[in-house]
């Protein structure tokens, strides 16, 4: 690549980084991309290849060019013009790396044969919380297949409450799901087995 610009640009709290580069004679197209945490949130490419072809442009206008989109592209990180656009590509990138469920009262959700669950949704990219998610918590191993959904609000938390179903014999275990879109994610809490049913023949 025959020429290029790296710039560290602070937007209130938030610093993105813009490279700009030439991608040389091959390609006859100068290439802008906009990071943030290593993630590609904002891409521009403009090609020069009509110029190339006829001789009109010299390395100094090259350059010039270059410069030009590099700083077009710094201008609109700070006025706001690509706002909507990098919250976009942030929010994609973040639900692609996937949602992390938790249970926040782990050691007293059940009590009096009352299951109360205080849960939160988080995104692995960042520790966000994920507004949206959709959840579902049952006891496996009851007598009865019922499911209990909520929708998590703007927080990423979710309380479910229910009362304990009839247990079956055998492993139980407390299983939560949580879905946002294409991400997923799940955890189990055994629960204390109970006695599983003599089998036949067995002394009593």
């Amino acid at each position: 690549m025959s020429s290029g610009f790296n710039t560290d640009v602070r937007v209130g709290e938030r610093v993105f980084h813009v490279q700009t580069e030439d991608r040389g004679p091959a390609v006859t197209a100068i290439d802008t991309v906009v990071y943030q945490s290593g993630r590609v949130l904002h891409r521009r490419s403009s090609s020069y290849q009509e110029f190339a072809a006829s001789g009109a442009i010299g390395s100094d206008e090259l350059q010039r060019r270059v410069e030009g989109q590099h700083r077009a592209v710094i201008d609109e990180l700070r006025s706001g013009a690509l706002d909507a656009e990098i919250t976009a590509a942030a929010q994609q990138a973040a639900r692609a790396l996937g949602i992390q469920v938790q249970l926040l009262n782990p050691g007293s959700w059940l009590s009096g044969g009352h299951v109360s669950l205080d849960i939160e949704i988080l995104r692995r990219a960042d520790g966000q919380p994920e507004a949206g998610a959709e959840v579902e918590a049952a006891i496996e191993g009851a007598l009865e297949d019922a499911r209990h959904v909520g929708t998590c609000d703007e927080n990423g938390r979710l309380k479910l409450q229910f009362p304990l179903p009839p247990l079956g014999k055998g492993d139980l275990a407390l299983v939560i799901q949580a879905r946002k879109e294409t991400a997923n994610d799940e955890i189990r809490f055994t629960m204390r087995s109970r006695s599983k049913a003599p089998s036949a023949g067995s002394a009593p």
